[in-house]
């Protein structure tokens, strides 16, 4: 009879556990009771399944206490993985389905009601010493989240935390520590109480800083310093001269330190580590063109000619009906903004079916870096150009000899390009432009008088996760009224991959007859617009549909024409693939234009 009162503990513990599971075979684990369209409950979803144990025996036997050892352990796994999203006190159930009646192989249903979650009760947040005066500091406590009233997500909080703490590093105050960090949770409660306090210490100032490389003369990279010792540290000022340095193509690796354990008198030295990139980058390639057919590409850029830092890049495009060759001799420029003085020359020949043009350039300029997002560039140019249209004479079709035209213009011409968006291989938010402003005078190393606007802008606009639209637009105009004198180089035209698709390479605009057809000569005006929707099938692969219109004009009568068109859309490793299908609605030359376009956007 003695072994009665073992038999009922064993009944009282088997009520307890719920119902016993034999040994079985898991086959999935389901959560039930989440939003999954709610992105934060997906999250929770996503962290509970990494947390179950279950998960890790998908697909093997499990014997009988196994399987209840799982399955007990599951509701403080999950419970535990809900913590860090507030909710400290859900309701937990777990059970397993057998799909196939009495088969070995079965479902973990996991129910969970995430009840009622943990708010911030009360948030005492301060920063003793200097950096409690400091503005951006005062910001960041006053933007501390979760705040009162919010529910006290982990994640948020760490993140508000760690804001903190690297805004201290950022603004000089090294010896930062904490003297309070502190959270109290009373699940009964549902309640969160936050104490945190800083010990910021002194705000150090900007030290030496020692430029360690072996090639260029020194003092030439110390230019590029903008600040003066003895300055306020900012983390902004090493982040800006990193820029610099990797602007200018002289290193493959860039290390800048802040040393405050060797600090002098509150002032943290700066050392910056260089590594010499290879001096040399040679390219080749081919080229094909309706236009211009087979051609050759040969480039060579020298990084650095000298211990000064100079630079040279010279580049042959050599086709059949066009060559172009040009080289660039540039010197760094870093007292004002950064940025080089450039000493170029040009060399272009076109013999197409319809024009024979020749042109010799020379400039001079000196660019800069305004800020982040802006830089310009002023220069002075001389083109002398020659040219020639082949038409056909009065007499039966004939080909009427060249009659060659020739232009000299000397021009000053200021430009600026513009660049703020989320990020430049690909962006989804922002707007980029260019503006340039160019005039010569006649009798004054120009043929005639004249000045010329142009101006592009793009804009970006992200539409939930997939979908992304671009707008552009372009406008040009020319003062003069010696159009005549104007040399095809000056002139303004449309159509093209980057102009009007549906049309030709500078299809749009005044023509001329020829033996050939048709050809632009080039315009006064220019206006184009465009829209384009992108849509994302995965990471990686698109589809566009655009619109795209405008004309290249003398008078105030334009000849507007319209293209419309689909692509497609790669984001290869080199960058994003274009290829776009277009047809002109208004009496194009083709009855479709194909386009192709390789590179980031910016």
């Amino acid at each position: 009879m003695r072994p009665l009162p073992h038999l009922a503990a064993a009944a009282v513990l088997l009520s307890v556990s719920g119902q016993a599971h034999a040994a079985a075979t898991i086959e999935k684990v389901e959560v039930r009771g989440f939003d999954l369209d709610n992105e934060t409950e997906a999250l929770m979803v996503e962290n509970i399944n990494v947390a179950l144990s279950l998960n890790d025996v998908i697909g093997r036997r499990q014997g009988e206490s196994r399987l209840e050892y799982l399955m007990t352990e599951a509701q403080t796994e999950a419970r535990e993985a809900l913590e860090p999203f507030g909710y400290y006190s859900p309701q937990i159930k777990v059970d397993a389905a057998r799909p196939g009646g009495e088969n070995e192989r079965i479902t973990v249903v996991i129910d969970i009601d995430k009840g009622e979650p943990v708010r911030v009760r009360h948030s005492d947040l301060s920063i003793e010493g200097a950096g409690g005066n400091d503005r951006y500091l005062k910001e960041d406590l006053a933007a501390f989240h979760p705040q009162v009233g919010d529910i006290f997500d982990h994640t948020t909080y760490e993140t508000s935390k760690t804001q903190i703490v690297r805004r201290l590093a950022d603004r000089g105050y090294f010896d930062a520590d904490f003297i309070h960090r502190r959270v109290e949770v009373t699940r009964a409660e549902r309640a969160a109480d936050i104490d945190l306090t800083w010990a910021s210490g002194i705000r150090y100032d900007m030290g030496p800083t020692t430029f360690h490389q072996t090639k260029f003369r020194p003092g030439l990279l110390d230019k590029l310093v903008y600040w003066e010792e003895g300055s306020y540290f900012h983390q902004g000022k090493l982040d800006r001269l990193r820029e610099s340095l990797v602007g200018l193509d002289y290193f493959n690796n860039v290390d800048i330190q802040a040393k405050p354990e060797d600090a002098v008198d509150g002032r943290v030295p700066i050392d910056v580590n260089l590594t010499l990139a290879k001096r040399d980058i040679y390219t080749t390639g081919v080229s094909y063109g309706t236009e211009s057919g087979a051609g050759v590409r040969f480039g060579l850029e020298r990084r650095y000619v000298n211990s000064r830092g100079h630079k040279l890049s010279t580049q042959l495009d050599y086709a059949q009906k066009r060559k172009n060759f040009i080289t660039q001799y540039r010197i760094p420029a870093f007292k004002w903004l950064d940025g080089w003085y450039t000493i170029a020359a040009q060399v272009y020949d076109e013999q197409t079916d319809y024009i024979d043009t020749r042109l010799i350039k020379f400039s001079a300029a000196r660019s800069g870096q305004i800020n982040d997002h802006l830089r310009a560039i002023a220069s002075l140019n001389t083109v002398r150009e020659r040219w020639a249209y082949t038409v056909a004479d009065d007499g039966g079709g004939a080909l009427a000899p060249l009659v060659y035209r020739y232009a000299t213009f000397t021009y000053p011409e200021l430009s600026a390009d513009y660049v703020d968006v989320d990020q430049r291989s690909f962006p989804r938010r922002g707007i980029a432009g260019s503006a340039s402003l160019r005039g010569g005078v006649e009798g004054a190393g120009s043929d005639a008088n004249f000045a010329q606007l142009h101006a592009q802008a793009r804009w970006f606009k992200g539409i939930g996760s997939s979908d992304r639209l671009i707008l552009r637009g372009e406008l040009g105009h020319t003062f003069t009224d010696g159009l005549s004198d104007m040399p095809p180089s000056l002139r303004y035209y449309a159509g093209g991959d980057n102009s009007i698709r549906g049309y030709q390479y500078r299809e749009v605009g005044p023509q001329v007859e020829t033996d050939k057809g048709k050809f632009s000569v080039g315009a006064k005006n220019v206006v184009t617009a465009s829209a384009e929707y992108e849509h994302y099938f995965n990471a990686s692969w698109g589809a566009a549909a655009f619109v795209d219109s405008g004309s290249a004009f003398d008078g105030t009568a334009a000849d507007w024409r319209t293209g419309v068109g689909v692509g497609v859309r790669w984001k290869s490793p080199v960058g994003a693939v274009r290829i776009d299908i277009a047809r002109g609605l208004d009496d194009p030359d083709s009855s479709f234009t194909i386009g192709l376009g390789i590179g980031a956007e910016f």
